[in-house]
């Protein structure tokens, strides 16, 4: 399995939670979307990494595109509401963001996706989190990356706003709120540029996807 060489720079010994009050950047998009980004939000992120590289089942996954199933391209596991995650610090940081986004709709975080891009290669496709609740109301979608940096990038579905990307990484949180999920996409493109894995973990309310 792969891992991360570690900052020289951080001297925690374990792989913990930066304060979120008054560090993360409110970024309005339109149309009532908003996100909010945070760098390197997990100190000692590549202990994390490894611990969770080595340690979740990761499957793989097929889909059926036009008249042929082919390979999900990239590692996946799913925690539903109530299940044990695969590493304390996940359920710190979700209580920590349902507890910071108290109030705002759609913040009743529950579950837990987990996806492992493995190089360049793998990718997620343009979409938008609408199965469920995220297809009728707001949404709340935080997104911890772990690993090696990949590009997230944002587009609004009636192209009314420029798009919108960040190299996430090392810890980093980006949350999509408001009608983030209805009125724009995202997606991590692939790249033929030389890239280590990435880690992507995502918290949702329950039922949406």
């Amino acid at each position: 399995m792969v891992s991360l060489q570690g900052s020289l720079f951080d001297t925690a010994s374990v792989p913990r939670l930066r304060p979120l009050d008054g560090s993360l950047r409110r970024i309005p998009l339109g149309d009532g979307a908003w996100v909010d980004h945070l760098p390197d939000w997990v100190e000692r992120a590549d202990l994390l990494f490894d611990e969770l590289v080595g340690t979740v089942p990761w499957r793989s996954e097929e889909r059926v595109m036009y008249d042929r199933t082919v390979a999900v391209p990239r590692l996946v596991a799913h925690y539903r509401t109530g299940a044990q995650l695969p590493h304390p610090l996940l359920g710190e940081a979700m209580g920590r963001l349902a507890g910071h986004y108290r109030g705002t709709q759609g913040a009743d975080l529950a579950t837990a996706g987990l996806c492992l891009y493995r190089d360049g290669a793998d990718s997620v496709a343009w979409h938008g989190d609408t199965i469920g609740r995220g297809g009728r109301e707001d949404t709340l979608v935080a997104i911890v990356s772990l690993g090696c940096r990949r590009r997230l990038a944002l587009r609004p579905k009636a192209g009314t706003s420029p798009s919108v990307r960040f190299e996430l990484g090392g810890g980093d949180l980006l949350v999509m709120g408001g009608t983030c999920q209805r009125t724009w996409e995202h997606a991590v493109p692939k790249t033929s540029r030389p890239v280590g894995p990435r880690l992507s973990v995502q918290f949702r309310p329950p039922g949406v996807r």
